[in-house]
């Protein structure tokens, strides 16, 4: 059972999304995320200007005159949200923790392909696959995302990015449009099952942090808590051990090895005007 508080929280990210989406996001979705394939619609007489390879030699040679076929793109998409829930997400020394943060930017993602008729689905992972969502239509489906993802307990707490992505190839039969959003901390190698899922997905990578992340104290010691394996480090300013921007810097790198593109987004952050920047960046590309 939700309390009143978390309810609030979840309403209010939802209307905010939608309006968001319905005002400054609108038509940068669709510009970016294209239909995965056309389908044949009819044909016509050929017109000058018209590409030679688009004939239709067989109607062609029956009319006597030549005829073009023409296509039209399936507009429909599926977009899956792969999200971390492992321990680390519950990071946060700003206005929100990581899970939040997560939580919006879901749901500004599900919001944009909603309203574009697309399906949403999800995958909530720790170290292994925990919840998945069928994908489906409709704004009470985004609802029921944002619930999911506010409400679920998870019953482990490391990360294992591989297996998100092995399971995202193994239930989406189908080209998807899909976004890991995670802070990525993990041991595990996962950059092989990214090279992999990519050839089939179209892969974007939402990274999450916390400026505290990369700021020791200027001097002496201190005791971290790892979230995941609940060990205590014990750190120097110097440390060498612990060093939070190199494992950033690691990330940003392994995902640009197998053609992900990705988006840092801090809990500082405003996650409305950090997507909006980061679709136009996409949507320039694209021209």
């Amino acid at each position: 059972m939700l309390s009143p508080e978390l309810i609030k929280k979840i309403r209010k990210i939802h209307i905010k999304c939608g309006r968001l989406v319905n005002s400054v996001m609108a038509g940068q979705y669709k510009s970016i995320f294209r239909g995965s394939g056309i389908e044949f619609e009819e044909v016509r007489e050929y017109i000058p200007g018209d590409e030679v390879k688009s004939i239709d030699w067989k109607v062609s040679a029956r009319m006597g005159r030549p005829y073009v076929k023409l296509y039209r793109e399936e507009r429909e998409l599926i977009v899956m949200l792969l999200l971390d829930m492992s321990a680390s997400t519950q990071f946060g020394t700003c206005d929100s923790i990581k899970k939040e943060t997560a939580a919006e930017t879901a749901a500004i993602i599900a919001f944009n392909a909603i309203r574009n008729n697309d399906k949403v689905g999800a995958i909530l992972f720790t170290d292994r696959v925990e919840k998945y969502i069928p994908p489906k239509k409709g704004s009470s489906h985004v609802w029921r995302v944002i619930k999911e993802i506010f409400e679920f307990k998870p019953e482990h707490k490391k990360t294992n990015v591989q297996n998100a992505l092995f399971y995202l190839s193994k239930v989406a039969r189908k080209k998807t449009v899909s976004f890991i959003i995670s802070d990525f901390i993990t041991n595990e190698n996962y950059e092989k099952e990214l090279k992999i899922t990519s050839k089939k997905h179209k892969l974007f990578a939402v990274i999450l942090s916390d400026p505290k992340e990369f700021a020791l104290p200027k001097s002496g010691i201190i005791l971290i808590e790892d979230l995941e394996t609940g060990e205590l480090l014990e750190l120097y300013r110097d440390n060498e051990e612990y060093n939070q921007l190199s494992f950033h810097e690691n990330t940003i790198k392994t995902l640009k090895k197998a053609s992900v593109e990705s988006k840092k987004i801090s809990t500082s952050d405003s996650v409305a005007n950090e997507l909006t920047k980061y679709f136009r960046y996409l949507e320039k590309r694209k021209r």
